[in-house]
């Protein structure tokens, strides 16, 4: 026996089931983002792995970017987010654009991490972003788009939220305690793993970046302080301008979100769900030096977040909110009575796909009627044809409902209408 192939560690096979629900998320994804006037846009699976280096963060870079070097010798990244090519293309084209650009986007990402509910080294994300505007009103504007989305998939603020959070002022509570500028970067990357370790390894981890004791202490009681965005006028104002865009209630202050993405500047958010049974559904912030980063002449603020299919397909699994939806989009199967009469059957269904009626006609003549009738019910397909030579004669067909079981003789000139 020859051994079946397996398709590689953390990908997937979509079968037409799992399709279906990427098709269903995809047009969520367009309706959402074009209702708030945004733009579609794509780009390279191959990203030079400088884009990422000293911009993601060294944990993305050498630890789950999946690389390969090509010819030339120049190491290539398959992309594991879309931030960094967005910034690229901006910076590419950015006197030509008009600022803001309101872009948005879905596609396959990679990333070498450990396959787990919720979570695979290939999957599709949703990324919404602004570009060109330094505004808190942006950054309120990416929130709401992201809670209406959760309207969108039919869950509530009792099942799922956004925690916000604002760097700038997380990074002036750690020099207020004695920590040097130059460890606000390594605080953050520990914070940012506060919730998936012990609270004594998270002290260490603390420990291990060179803070004291006493600052290692203090840095857990400010990430836990539930108060501390009050003295954060930025966060007022977005928080403010979320009750006018009536999502407040998905929204919720947490001073321990900080995102590991080393390019974020100030404002920082993930969707949770309530139960906190998966670690962060989804994430984004501010990125006010990116497109410098890569290139610009010129500084170009922005602002955007990134959903994953994944994630989302076992929230709503995990709330019951998975949508039921068929993968079968066949309105009619058009039958085959005999092989005499294969053309005239397939007359019809040409007739049938010319005016947009979604048409299977069946391939086998040789196959009895009621195993034709069998096939259409397996495959949940609404309506039957069937040509035989009585129809023939008559300038008819037979269309069977295969819901109630009704049959009708239907004139082939009223056929179309009938079936629209």
């Amino acid at each position: 026996m020859n051994q079946l192939i397996q398709p590689v560690k953390g990908t997937r096979d979509f079968y037409p089931e799992d399709q279906a629900f990427q098709a269903w998320f995809y047009q969520k994804v367009r309706e959402v983002s074009e209702t708030f006037g945004f733009q579609e846009y794509n780009g390279p699976f191959l990203e030079p792995l400088d884009l990422y280096a000293a911009k993601s963060g060294e944990e993305l870079v050498k630890k789950q970017a999946f690389t390969l070097t090509d010819q030339s010798g120049k190491i290539l990244a398959l992309r594991p987010e879309m931030t960094p090519t967005l910034a690229r293309m901006i910076a590419q084209k950015a006197g030509e654009l008009t600022f803001p650009v309101k872009w948005w986007t879905y596609g396959s990402r990679y990333r070498y991490e450990k396959p787990q509910k919720g979570r695979g080294r290939e999957f599709f994300q949703w990324d919404c972003d602004i570009i060109g505007t330094d505004g808190f009103e942006a950054d309120a504007e990416a929130i709401a788009i992201a809670a209406t989305m959760y309207k969108k998939l039919g869950l509530t603020p009792a099942e799922v939220k956004i925690k916000v959070n604002d760097r700038q002022l997380l990074q002036g509570e750690l020099l207020n305690i004695g920590v040097s500028e130059n460890l606000v970067v390594s605080v953050f990357r520990v914070a940012d793993k506060k919730d998936k370790v012990t609270e004594s390894d998270f002290i260490q981890m603390l420990l291990e970046t060179g803070l004291t004791d006493k600052q290692a202490n203090l840095v857990k009681q400010i990430l836990g302080n539930n108060d501390l965005y009050k003295k954060s006028e930025w966060l007022l104002k977005i928080l403010d301008l979320l009750k006018i865009y009536g999502v407040s209630d998905f929204v919720e202050f947490d001073p321990g979100i900080v995102r590991g993405l080393e390019y974020y500047t100030r404002t920082v958010f993930e969707g949770w769900d309530v139960n906190g049974e998966f670690r962060a559904i989804w994430g984004g912030g501010r990125y006010d030096n990116l497109v410098a980063d890569v290139g610009s002449k010129e500084k170009i603020p922005g602002v955007g977040f990134a959903m994953g299919d994944m994630v989302i397909a076992e929230v709503l699994k995990q709330y019951k909110k998975y949508p039921l939806l068929s993968p079968n989009k066949t309105k009619v199967l058009v039958t085959i009575f005999s092989p005499e009469l294969y053309k005239n059957s397939l007359e019809v269904s040409t007739l049938l796909c010319r005016n947009n009626i979604n048409t299977e006609t069946y391939l086998n003549p040789q196959v009895k009627i009621d195993k034709q009738l069998k096939y259409a019910d397996k495959k949940g397909i609404p309506f039957v044809l069937v040509l035989g030579p009585d129809e023939l004669k008559a300038d008819s067909v037979t269309i069977k409902d295969m819901t109630s079981g009704v049959q009708s003789i239907i004139k082939k000139k009223d056929l179309i209408t009938s079936l629209t």
